[in-house]
Order: C-alpha cells, then structure tokens, then sequence
C-alpha cells in the first residue's frame, strides 16, 4: 500500500501511532489533551490499554485501538510500520522500569528506524512531530 502523504489530495487524515509504557501512560493522555486540535485532525491507532484512556478522556478523537502492547499490539504497529500505514509513531516509553516485553519494544523502534518514520520517545520530540507534521500540512500549496 502505498504511504500516505500529509498533502494528499484524497483528502485521508493523517495516521499516527500512539503508545506508552505504564508509568507514563497519564503522561500521554495529558499531553494528547494539550495537543488536542491538531490530534483532531490525525487518525490515532493505538496499543489497547493506552487507547482506551485516550478515548474515555477525548471520545471527540478518531482513535483505533488494537492489542495491548504485551499481548501483540506492538506488533500490530510494527505491521502497520511495515506497510507504510502511518506517518508518525509516537511512542512514550519508560526508560527506567524493566519491560517484560522490552524486544518488542526494541523492535517496533528499530522499524521505525528502517522505514524513516518520525518518532517521538519523549514529550518534547512528540511536540515537534506533531507541529511539524500538522501545521506543515496547513502550509501547504492547495
């Protein structure tokens, strides 16, 4: 499938990857919030624990949810990754508790690297995906 382009004429919504870790999952759900007018304009498809406190908190927003991260959801996105699906993975990760499943993990950011995703690991980076992605979209030559 060919990878959809944030100035597309056909008019699809952005498609953005959104997961977290336990510890920071209230992290995400806060900052999906202060994000919430350009997020509304992206279709979000995210692991299952983390989108559905996603929807509870913003049921206006456009959010897929798919497994739990454990129980295949990362592979999921990595999937998704793969067949040029997505044009961002945001994915805040917790980078000082043990993660059973932590090859996932390392997987699904290793696709993200080998597909030139951008990804955020981080609230900051996250921020500048989501601007630049968005309101270059708003740019745009129509």
């Amino acid at each position: 499938m060919e990878k959809i382009t944030l100035n597309s004429s056909s008019g699809d919504a952005p498609r953005f990857a959104l997961v977290a870790h336990d510890a920071r999952k209230d992290e995400i759900v806060e900052w999906v919030g202060l994000q919430l007018a350009r997020l509304s304009r992206v279709q979000i498809f995210s692991t299952g624990t983390t989108g559905s406190r996603i929807k509870q908190a913003y049921p206006q927003l456009d959010v897929t949810c798919l497994k739990s991260g454990p129980l295949g959801g990362d592979q999921q996105i990595g999937a998704m990754i793969c067949e040029e699906k997505l044009d961002a993975l945001i994915f805040f990760v917790d980078p000082l508790s043990p993660m059973p499943h932590d090859v996932d993990v390392k997987a699904l950011t290793r696709l993200a690297t080998v597909y030139d995703l951008p990804m955020a690991c981080s609230r900051s980076t996250a921020d500048l995906i989501v601007k630049g992605l968005i309101d270059e979209d708003d740019n745009a030559p129509g």
